[in-house]
């Protein structure tokens, strides 16, 4: 059943409550990368390096790669104490399994070709309490990433590559306001859409022990659309289509790793480019709906849904430093620490997506079964840290916010 939805519960379709990175991206998408915390780029050196460090493919053995991880995401139950009496709530535990898949060809004429399969965007956010409820009853994101990616070896030093990102992706927004106004007016949006970009990769290796990469993912315009139902009181008063458009921000990566006797250490440096989301703004079918002419307009009632809505996030910088230490030639051990910005200002935070900095700790291990198999298990705890705020919707603090992950996989070379 289509439940009513509040303005703000759509104000960020594509903010589904990610705890993975700043704003919505995740970055974690193999067993090395959650092991080292993210710092998987100048170091990656399994199937995996097609999504990190496309130019790194042609630094792999000369051979067929493959690798597969299934990851179990446990976000905890948000606190939210608001300084007005009665508005205080606890967010939903959400779960999740986000596979990933990745492959590396043998070297054809310096030239390598790869793939991945991975779940870059998204996740979901609930709550199932008062007024927080009103602005993000249930927030649901899918956005699935295919990234074919080629390198090409210049030297023994350089190597350069990048692909083309195609992302598929499906949303759902429910919000219930019921009880929190005489007239409760509300939205409801389904749908999907398909969008490309690209992805860029230099890699410079001076020596054997020492390696840098640079790596650029472009910024995608999500152009959403889908079905709209304008709802007042639990009736659907408006029932068409509509646009919005949101964006997959640019990633500058800089990455440095260096291996000294059996330790190899990482140190990632990425930007997000946050700022090119600016504001929110919806288009239907049906007109613009703050025209007191519009027949839809309904004495105002609906006008806000047609007012864009303010975000003006900013760019943010993340530190990564990952560490990997072969025990003996069959176990590697892996660990990682990280220092993550968050993109929303004060004043534009709400419930959708409550984000704060955050700090990343993460360990795991690699176990070589074979000259052709390994296996790997990581696991990263994400702590969100406490934000107090004050604006037109939220006036409290966040507490308790966190994520948990595990990663199984395989790689497998031949």
């Amino acid at each position: 059943m289509r439940k009513i939805i509040s303005v703000a519960a759509v104000a960020s379709l594509f903010v589904a409550g990610s705890a993975m990175a700043s704003g919505y991206r995740i970055p974690e998408q193999s067993v090395d990368s959650t092991a080292k915390a993210g710092a998987n780029i100048a170091s990656a050196d399994k199937a995996d390096v097609t999504y990190y460090n496309p130019a790194g493919m042609s630094l792999l053995e000369d051979t067929w790669h493959f690798e597969g991880t299934a990851t179990y995401l446990r976000l905890s139950e948000i606190e939210y104490d608001d300084t007005r009496p009665g508005f205080d709530a606890t967010g939903e535990k959400e779960d999740f399994l986000l596979p990933t898949f990745f492959v590396v060809s043998p070297d054809y004429n310096n030239f390598r070709f790869g793939f991945s399969l991975t779940e870059s965007y998204g996740l979901q956010k609930r709550w199932k309490e008062g007024y927080p409820k009103a602005f993000a009853e249930k927030f649901s994101l899918k956005v699935f990433e295919f990234n074919p990616t080629v390198s090409y070896k210049i030297n023994d030093m350089f190597s350069i590559g990048g692909g083309v990102r195609f992302l598929y992706n499906e949303a759902t927004v429910a919000s219930d306001a019921t009880g929190l106004a005489p007239v409760a007016p509300g939205r409801f949006i389904d749908g999907d859409t398909t969008e490309w970009g690209y992805n860029l990769a230099v890699d410079v290796k001076p020596n054997d022990n020492l390696n840098f990469a640079i790596t650029y993912r472009s910024n995608i315009d999500l152009d959403f659309e889908g079905d709209v139902e304008l709802n007042a009181n639990g009736a659907t008063i408006i029932d068409t289509t509509g646009t919005v458009s949101v964006p997959a921000p640019a990633v500058l990566a800089f990455s440095a790793a260096y291996t000294w006797e059996q330790w190899t250490f990482d140190l990632t440096i990425d930007r997000t480019f946050w700022s090119e989301y600016e504001s929110l703004d919806f288009d239907y079918a049906v007109g613009d709906l703050t025209d007191p002419s519009n027949p839809y307009f309904a004495g105002g009632l609906f006008a806000a849904f047609d007012a864009p809505v303010a975000k003006d996030w900013d760019d943010t910088t993340c530190i990564r430093l990952g560490v990997e230490y072969r025990l003996n030639p069959t176990i590697t051990l892996l660990g990682g620490i990280a220092y993550d910005e968050n993109p929303v200002p004060d004043e534009n935070l709400s419930f959708e997506l409550p984000d704060s900095d955050a700090w990343l700790f993460s360990a795991g291990v690699r176990y070589k079964y074979s000259e052709q198999m390994e296996f790997g298990v990581a696991v990263l705890y994400d702590y969100k840290e406490e934000r107090t705020v004050t604006n037109d919707v939220v006036s409290g603090e966040f507490s308790n916010a966190s994520a948990f992950l595990i990663s199984l996989g395989a790689s497998y070379k031949f």
